[in-house]
Order: structure tokens, then C-alpha cells, then sequence
């Protein structure tokens, strides 16, 4: 095998594409994995616990 800049750019295109899409997928599973809902529900309203009320 010829190992010359077009195969290796090559190659880094397709496994750098294979990355992209496994770490898409990770961030998917991570994001609807059931025991993590309460997580994000706590975050989606402690933002607004503190920062109710107009300044003064």
C-alpha cells in the first residue's frame, strides 16, 4: 500500500467522519438516557429559583 498524501487524507476524511457520527450518537444516548431526565429538569429550572424577582 502506497502511503501518500492523497490516501492519507483520504483516510483521516473517513474515520474523522466515523468519529463525528459515534460521538453524535454518544451525546444522543446521553441526553435521553432515562436516569439523567431528573438532571436536566433540576437545571432547566434552578436558573430561575434565584433570579425571580427584578433588580434593585
Amino acid at each position: 500500500m502506497d502511503l501518500s498524501h492523497d490516501t492519507m487524507l483520504e483516510l483521516s476524511k473517513v474515520w474523522g467522519l466515523f468519529y463525528l457520527i459515534l460521538f453524535s450518537i454518544g451525546v444522543i444516548i446521553y441526553t435521553f438516557w432515562p436516569s439523567n431526565k431528573a438532571r436536566f429538569d433540576r437545571a432547566e429550572t434552578d436558573i430561575f429559583d434565584k433570579d425571580d424577582t427584578p433588580w434593585r
